[in-house]
């Protein structure tokens, strides 16, 4: 279609205000009083310069050419008339609809289209984020696959250090059971002060196997507090997995009801336009529904920007999830609560623009609400304002009445040319189908 036809139809499409409709019809008004008073003294003067040729029987060059500009000039009147008429207007009006109707379907398309190629992308989406949750499930098993080897490989190597040092207790005792043995036959020969020395060293031992038992029992608390954090961690890893499912939910759950209330306002709006009786009401429902287009495109636009704004939180969020289980290897208490902070932050800002998507989802549902309303009010004055119009023109129908022929035979031409352009405008064969039947069928055009 043309692009300076598509603006026009876009303009004609504009829902006015009451004074610009009052306006224009007193303009239209205006026009159409002043063309009948100058086709009624174009009529006198033809009559009069009639009268005048048949008197003189022949005329002259200046009153041909003036007679010649004046049959131009009340053509063109009467043709500005006749696109005043209730039948040219409804056939502009029908011609109108069906470019109307052609700019829906390919909406419709382009619409389809989008949806589709946004839907394959969040199946896309889906599957890589499905992927990377595999592929970190994977990479946590394997983590604590090499946990759980050197939990083991570090249980048999304090066994084996146990084992050791029951032996060397064994060999320990042992020996002292020689040195006592030894000792006793050499405290026969000793004095007590050898007796004593002899016992001061014992007890140096006994101390001495008293620090290498508490130090083996920190080292087995310490393990067991490291076992806890690592629980503690993957538990909070799983709890927030868990509230990201629930708000995701939830946040689906928002966009299907505002979807649904979305289909019931176009629903109400369609009804009005069904409802129109007259050309002008329908003209006036086919701005509404162009209206509300323009709203619904607004409102893709919105979830567009609001959709991406989800994939930028969520791959913050993905970043944030690759980080702690990165930095769970260490689980050293400085990184456990840098952990701890991290993921503290990511869920108040998550929250934060959950709060704050919230906010826009109702603002622009007031603001959807608040022009349907306006659309309506706007309709019913229109609706009035046209009543009142349409009782006027039939009024002033009455005196056009003796033109009935000739405006009939003008505005056969009229619906051929605009048939014409119409089909070379490019618009589909069945809507300019569509037109024709409505202009040539048995009822006329006032349908």
């Amino acid at each position: 279609m043309n692009p300076n036809k598509f603006n026009r139809i876009q303009q004609a499409a504009r829902v006015r205000t009451k004074q610009e409709i009052q306006k224009e019809y007193e303009m239209t008004k205006l026009e159409k009083d002043q063309a009948m008073e100058a086709s009624q003294q174009r009529k006198e003067e033809m009559k009069q310069r009639e009268m005048n040729r048949k008197q003189n029987e022949k005329l002259s060059e200046l009153e041909s050419e003036a007679k010649e500009k004046a049959e131009y000039l009340l053509e063109k009147a009467n043709a500005q008339r006749l696109e005043q008429e209730d039948e040219v207007k409804h056939i502009n009006e029908l011609i109108l609809n069906a470019k109307c109707h052609a700019i829906r379907d390919a909406q419709i398309l382009e619409k389809k289209s989008v949806k589709t190629e946004m839907e394959d992308e969040e199946k896309r989406l889906d599957t890589m984020m499905e992927i990377d949750r595999i592929n970190a499930i994977q990479t946590q098993e394997e983590i604590e696959g090499l946990k759980k080897e050197q939990r083991y490989a570090g249980a048999v190597q304090i066994m084996k250090q146990i084992e050791q040092n029951a032996q060397d207790r064994l060999l320990e005792a042992e020996k002292k059971d020689q040195e006592s043995q030894q000792m006793l036959k050499y405290l026969e020969k000793l004095q007590m002060e050898d007796l004593k020395d002899l016992e001061r060293k014992h007890q140096e031992q006994l101390v001495m196997q008293q620090e290498i038992d508490q130090i083996n029992q920190e080292h087995q608390i310490q393990k067991e507090l490291r076992s806890e954090q690592e629980k503690l961690a993957e538990q909070k890893v799983i709890e927030y997995m868990k509230k990201k499912a629930e708000r995701e939910a939830e946040y689906e759950e928002e966009q299907e009801r505002i979807r649904r209330e979305k289909e019931k306002e176009v629903a109400k709006l369609r009804a009005l336009q069904e409802r129109a009786r007259d050309h002008q009401a329908e003209q006036d429902a086919l701005r509404a529904k162009r209206n509300q287009e323009q709203a619904e495109r607004e409102w893709r636009r919105k979830e567009q920007m609001e959709a991406e704004k989800k994939l930028r939180a969520d791959e913050v969020m993905k970043r944030a999830r690759t980080e702690q289980i990165q930095s769970k290897e260490h689980f050293m208490a400085v990184q456990a609560q840098r952990e701890r902070l991290e993921f503290e932050r990511v869920l108040k800002e998550q929250q934060r623009l959950l709060e704050k998507d919230k906010a826009k989802e109702e603002d622009a549902w007031k603001d959807r609400m608040q022009h349907a309303d306006e659309v309506r009010r706007q309709i019913r004055n229109k609706e009035q304002l046209k009543i009142s119009e349409r009782n006027a023109f039939f009024e002033e129908g009455i005196k056009m009445e003796e033109e009935a022929r000739q405006r009939r035979a003008r505005l056969d031409e009229v619906k051929k040319k605009k048939l014409d352009e119409l089909r070379k405008a490019g618009v589909p064969v069945k809507y300019c189908a569509e037109v024709e039947r409505r202009i040539n069928g048995p009822q006329g055009l006032v349908a």
